[in-house]
């Protein structure tokens, strides 16, 4: 790791990374390197995930081709110093922020999205002039080998790096001298990152999770609601940071959205979901076994089927849920969706502020005040009013958390921004010089008491 590290940190001081034409260049490599990889990355994510070819272009490929067309077209922009204004006081001077990469990268990533949340910050990374070390996740063991031949076929070592293994390898790399670390995983993995980086005083950004809740309202229009929900959450089989959690739904539509839950569940993975081939696997028997536990909780409305051979929990509603649940305790993570009932949202509202602060909010309602009470009144990383997952395909959003559920954003141009340190620069005049700042100035304190108030 050290020797990886180092060569790394020579290679960007030599100043290779600097240039936008260089930047651009290697952006264009990335996009070429999907397009050529695009079977080999279909084809493991398939044997790793189950993932449909649809499923898998829509949500991983086509995610990180968008995300690069933006990088591109708007990274010029980006780069160009900024300019800022100057108080009296620097009359005569120029202030710029000057855009300049932190240097050595590391992106850590997860297994659920193992190419898309790869590759995504390492776009960010490579748009901001960084090298990179990569390091995949272990769960999705296929993936990873794919990435890895991948990238050492379009860029050297020197600038970005594939590390592949287990926990180990990932403590080996947060004991080396890096300039930033970009985490992308499990609340508690998230505070072991940042306790090691704090040794070192190293800059992190956290993509984390926790449980984002869904709210549908009484004036809700109910079967778009149901449509949006079951498409939100069970993509991926409901491994998906950002998927509803578990639903708040008013008691007077409950029995409709169940029954068009139920409807579109049937519609998208058929009569015998665990039957359909294109159905994505739990990740783990591990992951299998604890998301298979959460089926005791409440009452199960709709699914529950479980294939231990197969590693598939059918899409389930679970209904007359509490939070002392055990489904309710931690971030489920799967195709699971509890569903809890409500008179007032003020008492959503309450329970919600309760617990750690969701990644993401869902809220169906049409009431534009009570849209805005959701949002003034519940701190969460970012969401959708009618929709669910849709803010983050968006590249003008940043995308990130908020308490528990991560620190700092990327996406479009906060992803460069998020890779950038921004360097205050005063250019001084030397045509004339302010003698009110120095010492003995007859005129110094005058001067400040009139521009100083």
């Amino acid at each position: 790791m050290h020797t990886i590290v180092q060569a790394q940190k020579s290679w960007f001081q030599e100043g290779h990374t600097r240039s936008y034409a260089f930047r651009r260049e290697q952006l264009q490599k990335m996009k070429q390197m999907l397009t050529t990889f695009e079977k080999p990355i279909l084809n493991a994510l398939k044997f790793d995930l189950n993932k449909s070819e649809y499923e898998a272009y829509a949500s991983e490929i086509a995610f990180l081709k968008s995300e690069i067309d933006h990088h591109l077209k708007q990274l010029k922009n980006w780069m160009q110093p900024t300019k800022v204004k100057a108080p009296l006081t620097h009359t005569g001077s120029k202030n710029y922020i000057k855009k300049e990469p932190f240097g050595t990268v590391l992106v850590i990533a997860p297994w659920n999205y193992p190419i898309q949340l790869a590759l995504a910050p390492v776009i960010g990374a490579v748009a901001a002039g960084n090298t990179v070390i990569l390091k995949p996740s272990e769960l999705t063991p296929t993936v990873s080998w794919v990435l890895k031949k991948m990238v050492e076929q379009y860029f050297p070592s020197s600038y970005i790096s594939v590390v592949e293994g287990d926990k180990d390898v990932t403590q080996e790399l947060l004991d080396q001298p890096l300039d930033y670390i970009f985490f992308t995983g499990s609340v508690p993995v998230g505070k072991i990152i940042m306790e090691k980086a704090s040794q070192r005083l190293i800059p992190v950004t956290l993509e984390l999770g926790g449980k984002s809740p869904t709210i549908v309202h009484k004036d809700a229009s109910v079967d778009l609601a149901a449509k949006r929900i079951v498409w939100g959450k069970f993509t991926n089989a409901g491994q998906t940071c950002i998927a509803p959690d578990y639903l708040y739904v008013h008691h007077e539509v409950k029995a409709d959205l169940i029954r068009s839950m139920k409807k579109y569940i049937q519609e998208f993975y058929g009569e015998h979901p665990l039957k359909n081939p294109d159905y994505t696997k739990i990740v783990n028997a591990s992951h299998f076994e604890r998301l298979s536990n959460y089926l005791t909780s409440g009452t199960t409305v709709v699914g529950g089927a479980v294939d231990e051979r197969q590693e598939k929990i059918a899409p389930t509603i679970l209904d007359q849920v509490t939070w002392a649940d055990p489904v309710m305790q931690d971030e489920i993570f799967g195709p699971i969706l509890p569903v809890l009932t409500y008179d007032e949202l003020d008492e959503v509202v309450e329970q919600i502020n309760e617990r750690p602060k969701p990644l993401a909010l869902y809220y169906f309602g049409e009431n534009e005040i009570e849209q805005q009470q959701v949002l003034n009144r519940i701190s969460f990383g970012g969401g959708c009013i009618n929709d669910t997952l849709y803010h983050i395909i968006n590249p003008h959003l940043p995308f990130g958390g908020v308490g528990e559920s991560g620190m700092g954003h990327y996406h479009g141009q906060a992803s460069f921004d998020t890779f950038t340190h921004q360097k205050s620069i005063t250019k001084q005049t030397t045509k004339f010089d302010q003698s009110f700042r120095y010492p003995g100035s007859s005129l110094g304190l005058a001067i400040m008491k009139r521009i100083f108030g």
